[in-house]
């Protein structure tokens, strides 16, 4: 099994910036050791929503609109580690984020109905 961890979440304020880390551990019998990672969010009360993804060799990247301009995605996988920095918080950017891999290497779509494995989140809270 592999395993997702996230870190970085906190509370901060509108127009502060936040990195979110995910670590990648455990076993696989995948073909594909390195999976193409992506994050999600969830809001409370609203159903789960893409933020961004990249590839297995961090080559492309992709973002939701919503995020564009703001956030970015990368990766080093010598450390198995994936980044998700953020800038210029808005208070709608308050939500649990999740870390997503997926055991392919064809990138993580924007629905996440792809995702192998999630991670449990890590809380971020931007206040006004």
């Amino acid at each position: 099994q592999v395993q997702l961890v996230e870190s970085g979440g906190g509370l901060v304020q509108a127009g502060g910036s936040l990195r979110l880390s995910c670590a990648v551990s455990g076993r696989t019998f995948s073909i594909y050791p390195i999976y193409p990672m992506g994050w999600f969010r969830q809001a409370p009360g609203k159903e789960r929503e893409f933020v961004g993804a990249i590839s297995w060799n961090g080559g492309s990247t992709s973002y939701a609109d919503s995020v564009k301009g703001r956030f970015t995605i990368s990766r080093d996988n010598a450390n198995n580690t994936v980044y998700l920095q953020m800038n210029g918080l808005k208070p709608e950017d308050t939500a649990r984020y999740y870390c997503a891999a997926r055991r392919s290497p064809i990138p993580i779509s924007t629905t996440g109905n792809d995702v192998d494995y999630w991670g449990k989140g890590t809380l971020v809270t931007v206040s006004s």
